[in-house]
C-alpha cells in the first residue's frame, strides 16, 4: 500500500505528476491569455482600419496610368453643406484640372437646383479654370438640370443631354407660408419685437406688407436678370430666345437642342470616347467621410424640421 493511501507523504513520481498536471494548467492558461490578446489586437487593427476608410484618411479617389478623362458629379440641391456645395464640387474641379494627365472635364449633373450664391460660385470657377488651365469642360445631363444646374452648365463649352432629360427653369422664387389668423384662432398671442421697420420682413405670422412684397419682387427680379446674363454669355449665339425661354419654363431632350439650351445628344461614355478623345474615365468628385455623413445629416434633419414649421425662407433658383 503506497504512502498516500496510508495518509503519508506522496512519493516522488506522485508528485512529479501532480507538479506536471500544474505546470500544463498554467501553461494552457497563459496560452490562452496569449490568444485572448492577439485577437484583441487583430480586432483593434480592423476597426483601426475601418475608421481611417470612413474618415476619408486613404482612398479618396481612382487614378490612372495615362491620359484620361476626368468626371465630376453634381448631384442634388445646390446648397452650402450638401454634396452638391460650391465647394465640393469646386474642389472636385480643381484636382480634375490640375492633373497633367486629364485631357477634358465632364461635369456630370443630376440637379433641380439651389442657392444662387452657390450655383454662381461654381459658374465663374469653371470659367476661371478653363481659362487657367486651357482645358474645357462639358457638362452631361442625366435626369434633370433645372435652375441652378443649369446656372452651372451654362459655363461648359458643350451640353450634352439624354433624349428624355429634363432642362431649362431659368427662373428664381422665394417661398413661404402666411399663418396670419392662425394663431388668434389656437389662442395664442405672439410677440415679435423688433427694432427697424422692416426687420420682420415676410414675417409668416404677419399680415403680407405691399411694401415688403414690392421688395422682395425687386430683388427676385435683380437675381433672375443676373441667372440670364449667365446663360446669355455662356450659350452665345446658340439660344435661341423665345418669350418663354427665361420663364422658367422646362423643356424635354431634342426640345432643348432646338431651343439652344443644349448641343446634342450623348453619354459619358460617348462624350469621353468621341469629343475628348480619352476612353479611361476618372472621378474626381470629393466624397464624404463618415463624420461628414452624420453631421450633414444631423443638419438637414434640423433644417427640414424648421421648413416644416415654415420658420425659414430661401431664396432658390428652382
Amino acid at each position: 500500500m503506497s504512502e498516500l493511501e496510508t495518509g503519508g507523504s506522496p512519493t516522488s513520481w506522485e508528485r512529479q505528476a501532480i507538479e506536471k498536471v500544474a505546470l500544463a494548467a498554467i501553461t494552457e492558461q497563459r496560452r490562452a491569455r496569449q490568444w485572448g490578446i492577439f485577437f484583441k489586437l487583430l480586432l483593434f487593427i480592423y476597426l483601426f482600419a475601418l475608421l481611417f476608410i470612413g474618415m476619408g484618411w486613404f482612398g479618396k479617389k481612382d487614378t490612372s496610368p495615362g491620359r484620361h478623362t476626368a468626371m465630376v458629379e453634381l448631384s442634388g440641391v445646390i446648397a452650402t453643406n450638401t454634396l452638391a456645395s460650391a465647394d465640393n464640387v469646386m474642389a472636385g474641379l480643381q484636382d480634375a484640372f490640375k492633373d497633367k494627365r486629364t485631357q477634358g472635364v465632364i461635369l456630370r449633373i443630376n440637379s433641380p437646383g439651389g442657392s444662387p450664391v452657390q450655383a454662381g460660385i461654381v459658374n465663374a470657377e469653371i470659367r476661371r479654370l478653363k481659362l487657367k488651365h486651357g482645358k474645357k469642360v462639358y457638362a452631361v445631363v442625366e435626369d434633370i438640370c433645372a435652375s441652378g444646374g443649369y446656372y452651372v452648365a451654362a459655363a461648359a463649352d458643350r451640353i450634352f443631354i439624354d433624349k428624355a432629360s429634363i432642362i431649362g427653369s431659368i427662373g428664381v422664387l422665394m417661398d413661404g407660408f402666411g399663418f396670419t389668423g392662425t394663431l388668434e384662432k389656437l389662442g395664442v398671442e405672439r410677440r415679435l419685437l423688433a427694432a427697424g421697420d422692416n426687420k420682420g420682413f415676410l414675417d409668416p405670422f404677419s399680415p403680407l406688407l405691399e411694401s415688403q412684397k414690392q421688395h422682395a419682387e425687386q430683388m427676385l427680379k435683380q437675381i433672375h436678370e443676373q441667372f440670364i446674363g449667365v446663360v446669355r454669355a455662356g450659350r452665345g449665339t446658340r439660344l435661341k430666345e423665345t418669350p418663354d425661354i427665361f420663364s422658367g419654363l422646362l423643356w424635354v431632350g431634342e426640345k432643348s437642342i432646338e431651343l439652344g439650351l443644349a448641343d446634342e445628344l450623348g453619354g459619358i461614355e460617348y462624350v469621353a470616347r468621341e469629343v475628348i478623345k480619352a476612353e479611361d474615365i476618372v472621378d474626381f468628385t470629393p466624397r464624404e467621410n463618415i463624420a461628414e455623413r452624420l453631421a450633414r445629416k444631423f443638419g438637414a434633419g434640423m433644417a427640414e424640421g424648421l421648413a416644416r414649421l415654415g420658420l425659414t425662407q430661401g431664396m432658390r433658383l428652382r
